[in-house]
């Protein structure tokens, strides 16, 4: 068996061996309903701690890529369909789906070490290397968004030669390394004053902000906070439960 691929030097060895199975199954060398390498066999094969390989298998069965039969084994699950009440669409989309021109502003395009909070935010060390990008997206000429993005690099090592006056990153980010799982957070919050400058919101005005953080192949892939100005944005959605 393969070793696990590279990611981040200080990425978890549990989310090493998450990525490694999930590329086993995603490239078809592990097959639906198949049974995988036993636990005494994965630590054999990757070297790694008997913990260390259940507490990945146990987080891959939790989202769906593995079940667990007792006493019997592990097996590849069946592929399921996932929807979220919230749709994921580039801000891009949007605004042209509006019939309006999209612009878009790029502040920063970089590469920073990850401070604690981001470093929780990925699974990861703190001073990991990760890209960052903040841009402001307009809507006929009108700040309507501020995206504050971080990269995981092994997700798109690329990231940084990419022109996002031409494309979103979200766009992009879907494009090179489709994302797999997402969780959101909204609220309302006053923005910061480079926040409400870029946006060029007055001066009691509040943001509504979503915090988005995505997965690729069982790893975070990137971790975004969206501000948009309250006035003029509204998150609206119908779904059937």
């Amino acid at each position: 068996m393969p070793q696990p691929e590279r990611l981040l030097e200080s990425t978890p060895l549990y989310e090493r061996i998450k990525s490694h199975i999930v590329t086993q199954i995603e490239s078809g060398t592990w097959l639906v309903s198949q049974r995988i390498p036993s636990e005494n066999e994965l630590v054999r094969l990757l070297g790694a701690s008997r913990m260390t390989v259940n507490r990945a298998l146990r987080e891959l069965t939790n989202a769906g890529y593995l079940e667990r039969v007792q006493g019997v084994g592990t097996f590849v699950a069946p592929h399921r369909a996932h929807t979220h009440p919230l749709q994921i669409r580039s801000i891009a989309e949007e605004i042209q789906g509006r019939g309006h021109e999209h612009s878009a502003r790029v502040v920063a395009h970089d590469s920073q070490k990850a401070s604690s909070k981001l470093a929780e935010s990925f699974n990861s060390r703190v001073g990991t290397t990760v890209f960052h990008s903040l841009i402001v997206h307009l809507e006929n000429g009108v700040p309507i968004q501020l995206e504050d993005r971080f990269v995981n690099p092994a997700v798109a090592p690329q990231y940084l030669d990419w022109n996002f006056h031409l494309e979103t990153p979200h766009a992009y980010l879907i494009r090179v390394a489709p994302l797999q799982d997402v969780e959101h957070i909204v609220q309302a919050a006053m923005p910061d004053p480079q926040a409400r400058r870029l946006l060029e919101m007055p001066a009691e005005e509040p943001c509504l902000v979503v915090r988005r953080r995505t997965w690729r192949r069982g790893v975070v892939a990137s971790v975004a906070t969206l501000s948009h100005p309250g006035s003029r944005f509204d998150l609206r959605g119908r779904f059937h439960p």
